[in-house]
This record gives structure tokens, C-alpha cells and sequence, in this order.
């Protein structure tokens, strides 16, 4: 007469192990050291004064800080008439360029009148000293979310 045998497995429920000795046997990749801190001897002794000298060697350190960075990129007053020359005229949008800051070194020699996102108020004023302007694109638009927000 045939007696029908239950399968291994079923038999093994809630043994950890599976009849394979220690917890990490049979599991796959070798003897479970060369990824990230295993094998650094952090919860045994075996390497651990070799890390000793090290500071934050175990553990998580510091944050990152989340939201969306503006990329800056800026040009100064001295190098406006390179600009001038690639547009044609004293009329410089700077966002054609790819530029989104105007800084204040330099001189202006002529009277230019000036599109871009961010300016520094000291190159705003030498622009202005030289008779001519800066016209501010993202300014104005977070003076309107600021505005929008108080209401």
C-alpha cells in the first residue's frame, strides 16, 4: 500500500532555516560579505580598528534639501557689448543667450536697455547712470505670487 507523503516544504513551515543550518545558508551569494557594510566586522570584532579612524563611518549623516534650485547664470556689465554685437543693438534680452542674471562689474559704455530674469541693484544702477534700463522678468512674477498669497 502507497502512503502519500506531505512535501518537504509544508512540513518546514516556520523554521527558519529550511534544515539548512544558519539563517544566511543556502540563500545565495556566497558567504554574504562585499556589499555595502558587510563584512566590516560591525556587529562582530574582525575588522573593526581598521574603521575606528575613520569618522561617520557607520550610520546616516545629514539631509538634502528638497525643492527646486535656480540655476544662475550670469554675465556682468563689462561683457554686455560681446552681446550687443550677437543681437544688433543696444536692445539685449540676455534670456536669448541663455542667461538669467546680470551682475554689476564693470563699466556700461553705452546706454542699454536690458531684459533678464534677476539683476543686482548695483548693476541695475550703473545701467541707469549710463541712461539706460533694466527690465526685470522674474521679479515681477514673484511680487505677484507674493501678492496672490496675501489674499
Amino acid at each position: 500500500m502507497v502512503v502519500l507523503k506531505r512535501k518537504k516544504n509544508s512540513r518546514q513551515r516556520a523554521s527558519q532555516t529550511h534544515g539548512w543550518g544558519a539563517k544566511s545558508c543556502h540563500r545565495g551569494k556566497g558567504g554574504g560579505a562585499g556589499r555595502g557594510n558587510a563584512g566590516s566586522g560591525k556587529r562582530a570584532d574582525q575588522k573593526k580598528p581598521s574603521y575606528w579612524g575613520i569618522p561617520d563611518y557607520f550610520g546616516m549623516h545629514g539631509f538634502k534639501s528638497k525643492g527646486q534650485k535656480i540655476k544662475i547664470i550670469a554675465v556682468n556689465i563689462g561683457d554686455l557689448p560681446k552681446y550687443a554685437l550677437k543681437s544688433g543693438s543696444n536692445n539685449i534680452k540676455l534670456a536669448d543667450f541663455g542667461i538669467n542674471k546680470l551682475l554689476g562689474s564693470g563699466n556700461a559704455a553705452k546706454p542699454y536697455t536690458i531684459e533678464v530674469d534677476y539683476a543686482s541693484e548695483g548693476a541695475i544702477r550703473k545701467i541707469e547712470e549710463a541712461k539706460g534700463s533694466v527690465k526685470l522678468l522674474k521679479a515681477k512674477q514673484d511680487e505677484e505670487d507674493t501678492s496672490s498669497k496675501e489674499k
